[in-house]
Formats: structure tokens, C-alpha cells, sequence
């Protein structure tokens, strides 16, 4: 269903095909602090582990890994992925680099850009994401877009010694097409 690995433009972002040249962004994004916070990545990443990673994302037919562009440049990913082709969903999730890209509307834009793409050129019919209930900022993001939000996992992340519930969200093609002006 992701064969094609489109690039998508908007005002402010374009939405490129992950690859080796997004490695260094990456390192970065996953060496920040809030954004390790904010994503729940505990793990270890090393720039070579980057790298490879962006290379491998275009041989991959069941997920869409997208590198958010900016003027200043690389700002983050937003990837759907978990791909169900037997029930048309798939999950969204989304990384901007850090600080200097939050609140510029950049994640905003490039959720919508692929949610348009998705809902435009495949069958999909849900898109689900998860994001830890501190996250304030990117619900807000998700309501306005207009994800609904559908239940709760109870301490699902265990940060810091603390424990965190995670907000499972979803958006349905109807809800899409709805919000864009189109019918149900």
C-alpha cells in the first residue's frame, strides 16, 4: 500500500521519502532529551544505527517513513506504519527535531499532508496513534486536527521512576472527509 513513496508539499513543510541523507537529522532527534520524553524512547542510538535506518526506509511496501523539510531544514519524521491491510489501518506517529521547531505549526502541516495523501490515494480507513498523556501540546494538535480520542492505556510508560497512561487516537476516512468538506 506504500509502495510509493511520494514527496508532499505544503506551505511550510515538505514531506520527503526518509533516506541516507536524513541520518544526521535523525541522530539528532533522537539524542534530544524532550523529545526522547516525549516519544517514550529509551533505548540507545548511535549515528551509524541512524543511518542505516534512513537507507532501509524506501525498500519497505507496508510503511510510509516521511522526513519533514523545512527552509531551515531537516525538522523531524512522520511515519505511518503498523500497517493492517485486511481491516484498511495503520498507525501515524510523528518526531519534530526538538525546541527550535515546536509551536511553528510544522507537526500540524505535515500530519495533515499525510493524512491527505492517505485517505486520498489508498483505501485506508483508520488512522490510529498513541501519545503519552503529559504530551498536552500534541493532543491538542491531534483534536484540532481532528483525531478522536477512543480509550487509555493505564501506566504504560514507566519514566523517571513514574508511571504515564497513553491516549490511544484515531481518525476515520468519513471524520476526514467530513473536516475537509467532502461527504461521509
Amino acid at each position: 500500500m506504500f509502495a510509493e513513496k511520494p514527496v508532499l508539499e505544503g506551505s511550510r513543510v515538505t514531506l520527503r521519502p526518509v533516506g541516507p541523507e536524513h541520518a544526521e537529522g535523525l541522530y539528532e532527534l533522537v539524542r534530544d532529551p524532550e523529545v526522547r520524553r516525549l516519544t517514550g524512547s529509551q533505548g540507545e542510538f548511535d549515528f551509524e544505527g541512524a543511518r542505516r535506518w534512513c537507507a532501509s526506509r524506501a525498500q519497505h511496501a507496508d510503511r510510509l517513513d516521511l522526513a519533514i523539510m523545512t527552509g531551515d531544514g531537516y525538522a523531524g519524521e512522520v511515519v505511518l506504519n503498523a500497517l493492517d491491510p485486511a481491516n484498511l489501518s495503520c498507525n501515524l506517529r510523528i518526531a519534530l527535531i526538538g525546541s527550535r521547531v515546536f509551536g511553528r505549526g510544522y507537526g500540524t502541516e505535515a500530519i495533515e499532508l499525510v493524512l491527505g495523501h492517505a485517505f486520498g490515494t489508498t483505501p485506508l480507513h483508520r488512522i490510529e496513534l498513541e501519545v503519552y498523556a503529559f504530551n498536552d501540546r500534541a493532543r491538542h494538535v491531534y483534536k484540532k486536527i481532528g483525531f478522536v480520542e477512543e480509550g487509555v492505556k493505564r501506566d504504560s510508560l514507566l519514566w523517571d521512576g513514574a508511571w504515564h497512561d497513553c491516549v490511544i487516537m484515531a481518525m476515520l476516512r468519513p471524520g476526514w472527509q467530513v473536516r475537509r468538506g467532502g461527504l461521509a
